[in-house]
């Protein structure tokens, strides 16, 4: 199988969130974003987190964890996305965020393995909704990315007009044995204390 980098957004204002960094909220006894790390090393050889404020982050990953920061400011997860794409060492790219405390090495297995059936990326597609971020892409997608952010555009699933993708659907996903609660993400303090007590969110 083609080498593949692991990719963690964890920029944000986090402004639902009572100023609390996501990725850093412990889950299971560990901050998320160590979580997350050791699950996406099952099948990443080289690990990047995108971050404007890297300081918190510097006592958490250890040093074979490249914290990188964006080229162009302010422009959300698309923005981070561009930055991890263009400095990624592999040709395909496994990008989340820092707020899915399920992420599934064995569905990144999967999409790696139907990107390579010639598509730029591929997206998870679970009950009627595409998710761009837990999706794999290649990273000559940075090209495409650049005009989007000179629009102003800030969205990762604005990418997806503008590149050669497929989606993965949600029975080919449970059919393979994959829980789909791996694109599950905290967007409120509520939604952690949820999922903190086992509960799913949907």
């Amino acid at each position: 199988m083609d080498m593949l980098s692991g990719v963690i957004l964890a920029g944000g204002a986090n402004r639902r969130m009572k100023g609390e960094l996501k990725a850093l909220l412990p889950f299971d006894g560990k901050p998320l974003i160590a979580q997350q790390i050791e699950t996406m090393r099952e099948i990443c050889e080289e690990m990047i987190v995108v971050t404007n404020e890297p300081k918190p982050y510097l006592n958490i990953v250890d040093r074979s964890v490249r914290i990188i920061t964006d080229f162009f400011v302010g422009h959300g997860p698309l923005g981070g996305m561009h930055a991890a794409l263009s400095l990624a060492k592999n040709a395909s790219v496994w990008v989340v965020g820092c707020d899915m405390p399920f992420i599934s090495s064995k569905a990144g297995h999967l999409l790696m393995q139907r990107k390579l059936d010639g598509f730029e990326a591929v997206v998870p597609f679970v009950a009627g909704e595409v998710f761009p971020l837990h999706g794999i892409y290649d990273r000559a997608c940075a090209s495409q990315i650049v005009p989007l952010l000179n629009q102003g555009e800030t969205s990762v699933s604005a990418l997806l007009n503008h590149v050669f993708w497929s989606e993965m659907g949600d029975r080919f996903l449970q059919e393979n044995g994959i829980d789909l609660n791996f694109v599950t993400n905290i967007k409120t303090f509520e939604d952690y204390e949820i999922l903190q007590h086992g509960r799913q969110l949907f």
